[in-house]
This record gives structure tokens, C-alpha cells and sequence, in this order.
């Protein structure tokens, strides 16, 4: 894989905070994405231990999911910094919706933060001694973007394209377009010159052909059939809500399936309301068989 410059360092962490990305050079610092709230002191620890001496200059948000965005609060009360968001989402981080900001729809948190100003697809920025495009990618979440140097043919695709897929397809769970989104992006990336692809969660990677093959052929089967889409939101909400608290019982989870309006959203489409408990039960079981939790009793709790 092609070396990437040391003005960048790559965060590489768990899956309930996105990755990181940290630039330093003479022009100033800055990280984009910050992970989630529970884990932003780990998060500042990170910048801390890697910015040394010098001051964090600005936060870029590649999309207000709470799993990119949760340090945000911590590092702005820590360094006097900027903070960059998607244009689209400015009225919402100003009024500070949580319904319109997803985070009270996906069962999660987000401390409140600040912005100093927007970015939207066509904007350039400078970061690490390079200028970085910004993209458009819509589909995973409608105001997601990305960023792409072409001198250095990387690609930070926050969660329209990882290794083995992407993001969740929302808006799909709601009514919405987000399939056809999620394939223009896809076909956007192809077009691109890169080398090294940082994804929003898992390594970095360098084989892009694979990667756009594996989620081209992802999006085919979940929009042969969107209740495809719909069981694994449900599966990927449950699971991260459990990696967040550790175990609830099964009684708390059917309760989000029905006050989390994604969840919400997303259980109805497998079934009725009446019969909300018998599919969790069968969702969980599926992820305790595959690993992904364990069930004592009536207590679900994280693998």
C-alpha cells in the first residue's frame, strides 16, 4: 500500500467510534471525525498524545452520525478549534434537533457541540499541506461527504465505501431514496484516482476494484428486497447500542424498537406491532448465533 505522508496519522478504532483522522504540517492541524461521546476521552487522549505540544485548529465532520461526531463537544472545550460541519445540517446542530440529527432516532448520544462553519460538495480544503475536494455522498446518510486528494489519490469515504460494504442504508428505512444514492457514489468513486481508501470504520485499504465489487453486489441484494435493509438496521442498531451499555434485557431493546424512530422504522417493516417482541427475540437470536451477542435469560449483552 502506498506510504501516506507523515503529516497524516490514521486512528484506526472500534466500531463504535468511526475512524480518525489526525493532519499536523506548518499550515495548522486538524481531525476529521471524532468518534463517539462515551469514547472522546480516548478520542482527546489520541490527539493529545499525538499533537504533543501544539493546539488541535479545527474539527471536519464528514456527517453528523453520532458515531463521527460524539468527540466533537470534548476537543472543542479542550482546544480552541473550528469546527467545519455539513452545510445541510447547520439548522439543525444551531436548534440542536436530536430528531432531526438522528441521534435520538438511532437510541444514541451526542454531547452538544458547536460549529464555526459549513462545507458542501465543491468545496476544497487544506489539511496536512494538501488540498482536499469535497464530495457529496449521499445514500448511507443524506449529508454525508467525503474527501479526496488527488495528489496523494486518497480517498476518505467516511461510510460510503469500507472494505467489505458501507453504512446502513437510512433513509430507505423511512420512505426515502438512498439505493440509488448510495450506487451513484459508488460509481463516483470509480471514477477517481486512488490509491489508499480510509474508510469511516475498519484499515485502511488499497484495493479499490474489490471494494466497489463487494458493495455494488451488497446494494444489489439489499435493494432485490428492502426488508434486507430493514433486519440488518435493526441488527447493526441493537448491537451498537449494546457495544455503548454493555447488556439490557430484552424488554428495554423492544422498547427502543419503539420510541428510536429508525428502529421503529425499521421493525415495522418485518413486522406487525403486535408481534414487536417476537421479532426482537429472533433478531437477537440470530446475532447471538453469529457471535455478535450473548443472551442469558432475558438479559442481551454485548460479545
Amino acid at each position: 500500500m502506498t506510504t501516506l505522508p507523515a503529516s497524516m496519522t490514521v486512528f484506526e478504532r472500534g466500531w463504535l467510534s468511526s475512524n480518525n483522522v489526525l493532519f499536523a504540517s506548518a499550515e495548522g492541524t486538524a481531525i476529521v471525525d471524532t468518534g463517539y461521546a462515551s469514547h472522546a476521552p480516548q478520542t482527546l487522549a489520541l490527539v493529545q498524545r499525538t499533537l504533543g505540544a501544539r493546539e488541535l485548529d479545527l474539527i471536519v465532520n464528514t456527517h453528523l452520525h453520532s458515531d463521527h461526531c460524539g468527540g466533537n463537544a470534548l476537543l472543542q472545550q479542550t482546544y480552541a478549534c473550528g469546527t467545519l460541519i455539513p452545510a445541510s445540517e447547520a439548522h439543525a446542530v444551531r436548534a440542536w434537533d436530536e430528531d432531526a440529527l438522528t441521534f435520538r432516532a438511532t437510541g444514541q448520544r451526542c454531547d452538544r457541540f458547536d460549529f464555526t462553519g459549513t462545507i458542501e460538495h465543491g468545496a476544497t480544503l487544506a489539511l496536512g499541506g494538501f488540498g482536499w475536494d469535497v464530495l457529496g455522498a449521499p445514500g448511507h446518510d443524506p449529508h454525508s461527504l467525503m474527501l479526496h486528494c488527488p495528489e496523494l489519490r486518497v480517498l476518505i469515504s467516511a461510510d460510503a465505501l469500507w472494505e467489505n460494504g458501507f453504512g446502513v442504508i437510512f433513509p430507505e428505512l423511512e420512505g426515502d431514496s438512498g439505493f440509488a444514492e448510495e450506487r451513484a457514489v459508488l460509481e463516483l468513486i470509480a471514477t477517481l484516482d486512488i490509491d489508499i481508501v480510509i474508510p469511516g470504520h475498519g484499515a485502511p485499504f488499497s484495493d479499490i476494484a474489490r471494494a466497489l465489487d463487494v458493495a455494488s453486489s451488497r446494494l444489489d441484494y439489499l435493494q432485490a428486497d428492502p426488508a434486507r435493509n430493514a433486519k440488518n438496521a435493526l441488527k447493526v442498531l441493537i448491537v451498537f447500542k449494546l457495544m455503548e451499555v454493555r447488556a439490557m434485557t430484552l424488554d428495554a431493546l423492544v422498547t427502543m424498537t419503539t420510541h428510536a424512530r429508525a428502529m421503529r422504522a425499521a421493525a415495522d417493516a418485518l413486522a406487525p406491532s403486535g408481534e414487536r417482541r417476537m421479532l426482537v427475540e429472533k433478531i437477537v437470536g440470530e446475532l447471538a448465533r453469529g457471535g455478535s451477542v450473548t443472551l442469558n435469560g432475558e438479559t442481551v449483552s454485548a460479545a
